[in-house]
């Protein structure tokens, strides 16, 4: 009796079962690393986006009154290409006061306190 050489149905079902599962295990690691980056992007660009505001208070700004803003002009000379975007969409709101840091409208994208 000669055998034929290949693979069964419940060979090849088991195998496409096997790697639906790793599928099914690794997509949801890979969302969350995905808007785990985006989140850390844009508390960077909001880290990069304090700077320049106090970097423009040194510099150019009224050191004696916080409730000085940064026009959108001067945004140019300390961030190159302007107000960056936030890569999950969100909008981010300028201070109007030195002392007040800059925001970004998605909830879990915020600038640590200074303590933290």
């Amino acid at each position: 009796m000669k055998r034929k050489s290949g693979f069964t149905l419940v060979e090849i079902m088991i195998v496409v079962l096997i790697i639906g599962l790793l599928a099914a295990l690794a997509v949801p690691t890979f969302v969350r690393a995905r808007d785990r980056t985006r989140m850390n992007t844009c508390i960077n660009n909001l880290r990069q986006m304090e700077s320049a505001i106090q970097q423009w208070a040194m510099e150019d700004g009224d050191n004696t009154n916080p409730n000085t803003g940064m026009a959108p002009a001067d945004w140019e000379a300390f961030i190159r290409g302007g107000i960056p975007e936030c890569p999950s969409g969100g909008d981010y709101t300028i201070p109007g006061s030195v002392d007040d840091p800059p925001t970004c409208s998605e909830d879990d994208h915020l600038l640590p306190e200074a303590g933290d």
